[in-house]
């Protein structure tokens, strides 16, 4: 068999990039192997691939050197849009405290309650996307972040066309319904902010009147009347509230079923899996959950913009310059393969632990709502995992990036 880096070599410049994607969108281990082997740093006019643990690990940590500008043209002033700003580290830390660590193991209560009630109402029969891996997030928002009196299926479309446009619209994506994404988006984002306009009109009422109110929604509508915080507006506060959905659902959505999709076809490991899904203790499942996501993850990559003249790769053989301008991916799932960060990396381990993985994104950017996905994603593979005689058709993308439909049907 012909190996990937002779077969790019066949092709045109411009196909290069678009084949090596393919790859990529393809979970093909074995190109990540070569790459780590014998092309750590894949520079295509496009962006460069960098395939190894060491590289992925300083481009993550290196915000001073590797920024997040892409992301500014989708998601405006948004403090995840910046590096490391005033505004970035004043907004996340206002975020991280009303999402309440201590919540976590209500949260995961009020999950695996969600999810069991989706799959009962499914009779034996459902669309799993629009039935349990959206469905659970989209109410985790409604009923406990406080998105209250919305609609869900207004949510998930706002969330989705945000989270298209910003991950899976980049010029290197060169995406044929770009301009229709974006369209969407923006769309969603004046709809998003009048429902949030009148969320906080409503909160706030409440809260005048001296109605108790925990949800983290009116947790940040009372810091803002507090007058205790600099720069911190009623614009800010709305950017804020929607940043609870965007952040929620569509990833969610994806690693789960990745995850399923992961052991079901693997009959061994899913026989394994169900007996720990099924322990007394819910959290003996969750080594199960994240070591499938390491083969199986949401995002294979993480891009980013060069801001100054550096260089990859230093002191080793393939080290390469880089100048102010050019885009570098951190192909992540290769990385977690990587043996020199990873012992037996071709081995499914559920006790490796998640620290040196990329789950959940890496130094300043790592994801806001680590500590909810962190028992979020598990608990709903675990309660789809605790069906019995589960039988499932593919999963259907419609020629997307992402899980759009999919069939299950089990002994009702």
């Amino acid at each position: 068999m012909e190996n990937y880096l002779d077969a790019l070599g066949k092709l045109k410049p411009e196909e290069r990039w678009p084949q090596a994607r393919r790859w990529i969108m393809a979970e093909e281990l074995g190109f990540y192997e070569e790459l780590r082997e014998h092309e750590p740093l894949l520079r295509f006019p496009e962006l460069t691939l960098a395939s190894r643990f060491v590289d992925c690990d300083e481009i993550l940590r290196r915000h001073d050197l590797f920024s997040v500008a892409l992301y500014q043209p989708k998601q405006g002033d948004y403090f995840m849009a910046q590096d490391d700003t005033a505004q970035h580290w004043r907004e996340k830390s206002i975020m991280r405290c009303v999402l309440d660590f201590e919540e976590v193991p209500r949260i995961r209560a009020f999950v695996a309650d969600k999810a069991k009630s989706l799959l009962a109402s499914g009779k034996g029969d459902f669309d799993a996307v629009k039935g349990l891996t959206r469905a659970t997030p989209i109410a985790l928002v409604q009923e406990w972040f406080g998105y209250v009196d919305s609609d869900a299926d207004d949510l998930c479309a706002w969330s989705y066309w945000s989270q298209m446009d910003s991950f899976w619209n980049q010029p290197f994506d060169a995406n044929p319904n770009s301009a229709q994404i974006i369209a969407n988006s923006q769309a969603g984002a004046v709809a998003l902010g009048k429902y949030m306009t009148s969320l906080v009109q409503k909160r706030s009422a409440e809260l005048a009147a001296g109605v108790k109110l925990e949800d983290p929604v009116s947790r940040l509508i009372l810091l803002a009347r507090s007058g205790g915080l600099n720069n911190f507006p009623p614009e800010r506060l709305i950017r804020n509230i929607g940043g609870l959905l965007i952040g929620a659902v569509e990833t969610t959505s994806h690693a789960v079923c990745n995850v399923i999709e992961f052991f079901l076809g693997r009959p061994e490991l899913l026989e394994r899996a169900r007996a720990a899904a099924g322990a007394s203790d819910p959290t003996a499942f969750d080594g199960y959950a994240f070591e499938a996501l390491r083969f199986r993850p949401a995002f294979p990559y993480f891009f980013r913009t060069v801001t100054a003249p550096t260089v990859l790769g230093r002191g080793l053989e393939y080290e390469q310059q880089f100048e102010t301008g050019e885009t570098v991916f951190a192909l992540t799932h290769s990385a977690m393969f990587d043996e020199s960060a990873f012992v037996n990396p071709e081995d499914f381990d559920p006790k490796r632990g998640i620290t040196n993985s990329f789950h959940f994104g890496l130094g300043l950017h790592e994801c806001l709502g680590r500590a909810v996905a962190s028992v979020m994603i598990p608990e709903i593979v675990r309660q789809a995992l605790l069906l019995p005689g589960l039988t499932v058709d593919p999963i259907d993308t419609q020629g997307g990036p992402v899980p759009e439909s999919w069939r299950w049907r089990w002994p009702a």
